[in-house]
């Protein structure tokens, strides 16, 4: 069993434990850890407890210290100076005329390494790019090639609901989504209709995915002959969320909807 606290590194980003050791960190204070990148500044978002070795990557990073408010400061003096390379950056780009969409920048910590993240359609040759960036930061260059997904992380934005982002605002890990969800739930397919601002399968498909799942075993699947209170039947679609069917009623030949309690798989 290991003691840890969880931190996370931006607000919507992954958790990640680490051993606090004899520091009385607690949650919503802001920590510095060691990480496989260097040096970070996180915020601990879930306090100290105790997991099983299946739930953290070994061997386990520890906090150096907690965080001080000068180290807040800068931190927001590493995120303005970010925006200032964001854009030599565009520039270089435009020099080098290279095929990619640069989506944000941002320092570690430490500013030991600037990373500069983009996205691009296939690969690109940016080798005399980090040449020139190294040339006038005088510091480690990371060029990282994300998804569109990630992208829409990034930079957020309003989705068809509404709502804010789900993966700007809140949701930490991306899960697989298929169309087959758009299925199950009865939704359009229409690609406009179930598609997020990244142009991907929206997230929120998973959410009533498993009930969904867990609904259909239950209920006769579409074709299944059935008895009822108002005579014999065939299912010809289903409600999985309100756990009711569309039944074709023989004797009167139209479609009624109908509790799976009240009908009868023959």
């Amino acid at each position: 069993m290991y003691n840890v606290v969880g931190v996370r590194f931006k607000r919507a980003g992954k958790i990640y434990y680490f051993d606090p050791v004899e520091w009385p960190v607690l949650k919503d204070q802001h920590v510095i850890v060691e990480t496989a990148r260097g040096i970070e500044y996180g915020k601990v978002v879930i306090g100290p407890k105790t997991v099983g070795e299946n739930d953290v990557v070994l061997p386990l990073k520890k906090v150096i210290r907690i965080a001080t408010d000068t180290d807040g400061e800068l931190v927001d003096s590493n995120r303005k100076a970010a925006k200032d390379a964001f854009g030599i950056c565009m520039e270089k780009i435009k020099t080098h005329q290279l095929k990619m969409k640069l989506v944000d920048v941002e320092y570690t910590f430490d500013r030991n390494k600037i990373i500069f993240y983009f996205t691009a359609e296939g690969r690109v040759d940016f080798r005399e790019l980090v040449k020139d960036l190294a040339s006038v930061f005088r510091t480690r260059i990371e060029l990282r090639q994300i998804g569109v997904r990630d992208e829409a992380k990034m930079l957020g934005g309003i989705g068809p609901c509404g709502r804010v982002l789900c993966c700007s605002s809140w949701l930490g890990d991306f899960e697989p989504v298929s169309i087959k969800m758009a299925k199950d739930q009865n939704l359009s397919l229409n690609p406009t209709k179930i598609s997020g601002l990244c142009g991907r399968l929206m997230c929120c498909l998973k959410y009533e995915h498993d009930n969904y799942e867990s609904a259909k075993e239950e209920l006769p699947t579409v074709g299944k002959l059935v008895v009822t209170s108002l005579g014999d039947g065939k299912v010809v679609g289903m409600n999985a969320s309100e756990r009711k069917v569309h039944v074709q009623l023989f004797e009167i030949g139209k479609v009624k909807e109908l509790l799976f309690d009240d009908v009868v798989v023959k």
